[in-house]
């Protein structure tokens, strides 16, 4: 008896749509070109590593996608960058909501000289999210909560954020970027400063954030990037020399220089 061939193709895991693009990308400080054209598509709900050594150019870039380098007096940006299909550097785009819409979280942790609720509440406030205590307070615990923070700081929330621990400080500040319910967080180098313990709890919460924020983290510390990354773009002398799934970079890389530097030969 014959048996029935199926034809039916197999079923195909729907590629992540994008939520960032940047289409030959450069940047010059004077007369120093420090990024050579990059092209990278950063999916949605992923966390992108960027890796490589100092100087490379991962910071520069990190700093592109919200126009962070505007405020550098003879930075100049070209080529383009999306988000969600729209150019970030139009004239008529407004750069406060553009970073409302793609967070920053920086290399040392930064509170405010202000309260923990003052902290969070912030960002809501100058945007105009509301103007109601009740909903303030709301958001407020939503983002400690995110931040994997408000267990520890719910009775403390009148005390000054600067008297928090470092790892609590970066959690912080963390909540501060998610409490204008951002789309992307920026993070570089958000645990340089931490111990081992807080970089294992800041290490989980991006875990648990890129469910709903879309995550870009420059990193010097190859396991960590291993560790969080779906996708990891190595960075060398300006150029990006590859970009691939993290695995994929970590044990096939493409380029000798990406060999070069997972393998401790230089860096």
């Amino acid at each position: 008896m014959a048996t029935q061939r199926d034809d039916t193709p197999p079923r195909s895991t729907p590629a992540p749509s994008l939520k960032m693009t940047a289409r030959e990308v450069k940047v010059r400080y004077g007369e120093k070109e420090a990024l050579h054209g990059i092209n990278i598509d950063i999916p949605e709900n992923e966390v992108l590593s960027l890796i490589g050594p100092s100087g490379c150019g991962k910071s520069t870039f990190l700093r592109c996608l919200n126009r962070m380098n505007d405020s550098i007096e003879n930075a100049v940006v070209t080529g383009t960058i999306t988000l969600d299909g729209e150019d970030i550097y139009d004239r008529q785009l407004d750069v406060v909501q553009l970073r409302a819409r793609v967070g920053m979280v920086f290399q040392k942790p930064n509170p405010f000289p202000k309260s923990i609720f003052d902290n969070v509440a912030y960002g809501p406030r100058i945007h105009g999210m509301t103007t109601r205590r009740d909903e303030l307070e709301g958001i407020v615990q939503q983002s400690l909560e995110s931040a994997g923070l408000w267990k520890e700081v719910k009775d403390r929330l009148a005390e000054p954020g600067t008297g928090l621990s470092g790892g609590q400080q970066q959690r912080l500040c963390i909540a501060r970027a998610i409490a204008v319910n951002p789309e992307v967080i920026l993070m570089d180098e958000p645990c340089s400063a931490l111990d081992p313990i807080a970089t294992a709890v800041i290490e989980e919460l991006i875990d648990e954030l890129r469910r709903n924020f879309t995550i870009v983290i420059v990193t010097h510390n190859m396991q960590q990037a291993a560790r969080v990354s779906q996708k990891t773009a190595f960075f060398h002398l300006g150029d990006m020399v590859e970009h691939s799934p993290t695995e994929e970079i970590f044990t096939n890389p493409r380029d000798e220089r990406t060999q070069g530097y997972i393998t401790g030969r230089f860096g």
